[in-house]
């Protein structure tokens, strides 16, 4: 599965990128530490090339999540259905549950740490979707 993982704490994208190929999830899995630099990876990638699953941290200096989002606001018709954005975050904020209702591309929030029953009920749900096509 190509996926996209978009975290600036670098310990948090080790243990990330471990779990999720220990997990069998990404055969394909590229990291950005800034949101900045994935968006212009996103704008710029061919159709067939956009990863399906986005892990996106929401506290990074700079560009964070929420900003992240909605700068993609403009991609956003081409990118429904080809991309699952999964929110990331250790803020319990009950605000950051109801704000992922504002962008369509996001299918869910994520608490840190990611773990592998996480990781299956993210299977659980992207096959689902896609069988649902």
């Amino acid at each position: 599965m190509e996926t996209l993982l978009i975290d600036d704490d670098s310990i948090g994208v080790f243990l990330t990128e471990r779990l999720l190929k220990r997990e069998g999830f990404a055969e394909n899995l590229a990291s950005f530490a800034s949101a900045q630099q994935a968006l212009e990876f996103l704008q710029n990638a061919p159709l067939h090339e956009l990863p399906q699953v986005i892990f996106l941290d929401l506290n990074m200096p700079v560009m964070d999540g929420w900003d992240f989002l909605t700068a993609l606001k403009p991609q956003e018709e081409a990118l429904l259905g080809r991309c699952y954005i999964f929110i990331l975050t250790s803020s319990l904020a009950h605000s950051d549950a109801e704000r992922i209702h504002e962008f369509p591309l996001v299918a869910g929030l994520i608490r840190k740490p990611l773990d592998g029953e996480q990781i299956q009920n993210v299977r659980a749900q992207l096959e689902a979707a896609l069988n649902s096509k």
